[in-house]
């Protein structure tokens, strides 16, 4: 991955609310980029570069923050780090000059800006297979973009032009399912070229990563049938993964995972109590923490081990979860305990990542409420600092903010302070 450094470079300074490009004069311009299929695959490169890398800087770092401090999922080590501190506190402490917020915001609206840009001039890639690599791997990045916005914010923009409109999220995440289902028609009528599998930056399976987050998305949009057919079509024997070197290094171990200075895992049991509390059995908790930490050891592992250590897109379990969840939802929960015992009874060793419970299988209640919260302990366990807590606490209605017994300090976060300074068109915050 260390080609990604000389790339982010080339990438236009668009966000949102504002259409403004800066150029380096020493760069290629934009329209130079854009024109053939080198330039174009080296924009792609580039998504991965601003979305997965750059530290304090990248989405990958702001998503787990803010999903796992929101939640008590990680706590805060040193209050000194006053940004991630005042979203531990949520509430009106997290206002819209905060770091977190405005990184997750700008980084995400960068990244969907670029993929916009890419596909807008995908035809310029002469060759049908490398047309195809690139549309693929543009959708991706602007679907993780998009849904990563949904996750946290009530609207946003979909376009890049002075005073964008705001949309609301459900919109956010039809508009990324609608283009990975155009890019996973394109994969399947033109297989990826050789010629762009050998100048991308390797890890991203482009044609199991379409389907699983067309199944992400879908689900989280509420439409069950398509989340669960997507789910489906993904090979869970095949990895997907962001990966990283020395140079450009894992963003989670190295400003947090790695230390004792910003924050670690709440306790051993995830910050999970009562009926979520994990069993001790539970095979993934080896996995995601320490058992015996040194003093200056972080409690957290899992994926980020080391500066090189590769973070999954998504994760086998994710795509079992989506479909138990969604057949619960549908009121199938024959099937749905069908895919919760694939979650429950999987032992590390089947598991492509080793994340493996090697638990019994359900035997609780047959009835929707029931499954339903053991699902949502298991997503809590499975993707354990994967920054999908927050959303998942919404959407399977848990304690909110301001109830007997809270299990999240805020339902979205404010829109940041830079959108609003310098786009009209950006709605009031939410109250909390």
């Amino acid at each position: 991955m260390k080609k990604l450094l000389i790339f982010a470079a080339l990438l236009p300074l668009a966000l949102g609310g504002c259409n403004k490009e800066y150029q380096n004069p020493s760069t290629a311009s934009q329209g130079q980029v854009v024109a053939s299929s080198d330039g174009l695959i080296t924009l792609c490169n580039g998504l991965q570069y601003r979305y997965a890398a750059g530290g304090f800087l990248s989405v990958l770092y702001n998503t787990v923050a803010a999903g796992g401090l929101t939640t008590r999922e990680l706590a805060i080590l040193n209050v000194g780090n006053i940004e991630e501190y005042n979203v531990s506190l949520g509430a009106g402490n997290l206002t819209n000059s905060n770091g977190v917020v405005r990184n997750l915001w700008t980084q995400s609206q960068l990244v969907r800006a670029n993929a916009d840009l890419i596909l807008l001039n995908a035809g310029n890639a002469p060759d049908a297979g490398t047309r195809s690599g690139i549309v693929a791997y543009a959708s991706i990045f602007r679907a993780l973009a998009l849904g990563t916005l949904a996750q946290y914010f009530e609207q946003a923009p979909l376009i890049t032009q002075e005073n964008a409109p705001f949309v609301p999220r459900l919109e956010l995440l039809r508009s990324a399912v609608t283009q990975l289902e155009a890019a996973a028609a394109q994969l399947a009528a033109t297989p990826v070229s050789a010629d762009f599998n050998a100048k991308i930056v390797p890890g991203i399976d482009l044609t199991n990563t379409v389907q699983a987050l067309i199944a992400r998305y879908s689900l989280e949009a509420g439409d069950y049938d398509k989340a669960l057919a997507a789910a489906a079509k993904v090979d869970l024997t095949k990895k997907s993964v962001f990966n990283f070197d020395d140079n450009t290094r894992n963003p989670l171990f190295e400003t947090s995972f790695g230390n004792k200075n910003v924050f670690e895992p709440t306790n051993a049991s995830l910050g999970l109590t009562g009926a979520l509390a994990p069993n001790s059995a539970d095979r993934r908790l080896p996995f995601y923490i320490r058992t015996n930490p040194a003093a200056t050891q972080n409690l957290g592992t899992g994926f980020y081990t080391a500066n090189n250590a590769a973070i999954p897109v998504y994760l086998p379990g994710e795509m079992l979860l989506i479909r138990a969840e969604a057949y619960a939802r549908k009121g199938d929960l024959t099937n749905a305990v069908t895919e919760l015992n694939k979650v429950l009874t999987k032992t590390p060793a089947a598991d492509a990542f080793g994340v493996g419970a090697s638990l019994p299988a359900y035997s609780g209640p047959l009835t929707a409420d029931a499954i339903l919260l053991e699902i949502y302990r298991n997503r809590q366990i499975e993707l354990a600092f994967q920054g999908f807590r927050l959303s998942d606490s919404r959407r399977f209605g848990r304690p909110g903010p301001g109830t007997t017994g809270a299990e999240r300090n805020r339902n979205f976060l404010p829109y940041p302070r830079v959108e609003r300074e310098n786009n009209s068109a950006t709605p009031a915050d939410p109250t909390i």
